[in-house]
């Protein structure tokens, strides 16, 4: 189902798009990157908090900004729906409660990197010419609260989004080979 569900709030900026799938996978990337640049931190609870994160958007679909002014989702009863009948679904419970409450630096480090992951996805949309990309990341810059977050949302914001690819001008663009 999340394969299946999309990020619904890019419809407001106009640009990108991504499943809800796509979106946790990214996450759990930008969690292993912040562990790395963290000390104690309990990098497995990390990255299985962020595996899990969105899992009840399987049920109740993804609630953008926008939708949360007007609809109540009953995110418990969709955690409780999707784990109770499995033997490991107290752990999955837990750690779904563990990121909503934020108190733990796992789950602070987990919601920055949710947070990072979609600043990735508007600095793409941004480097491409959406001008709406940069008040919504103001927003996400906003919403951080680890210091290793906000030091990767700035490493992140320095750089053009094609550069990791498109950094060698030299002539492989034209002959598809190195050197010559």
């Amino acid at each position: 189902m999340l394969q299946r569900t999309p990020r619904s709030g890019f419809q407001f900026l106009g640009s990108g798009g991504e499943s809800v799938a796509e979106h946790t996978f990214l996450v759990v990337f930008v969690a292993y990157a912040l562990a790395q640049m963290e000390v104690d931190i309990d990098e497995g609870r990390l990255l299985k908090m962020c595996l899990f994160h969105d899992l009840p958007e399987a049920r109740t679909g993804d609630m953008n900004y926008v939708n949360k002014k007007y609809v109540h989702v009953n995110e418990a009863s969709a955690v409780r729906d999707a784990t109770d009948s499995l033997p490991f679904g107290g752990d999955i419970s837990l750690l779904i409660s563990e990121y909503n409450e934020k108190v733990s630096k796992e789950a602070q480090i987990a919601h920055d990197a949710d947070q990072i992951a979609l600043l990735l996805r508007l600095k793409e949309c941004k480097d491409i010419g959406n001008r709406y990309s940069d008040e919504w990341i103001e927003y996400v810059e906003r919403r951080l609260v680890t210091t290793v977050g906000k030091r990767l949302t700035k490493a992140i914001l320095e750089i053009n989004s094609s550069d990791w690819w498109f950094s060698d001008k030299g002539d492989w663009w034209v002959n598809g080979k190195n050197g010559g």
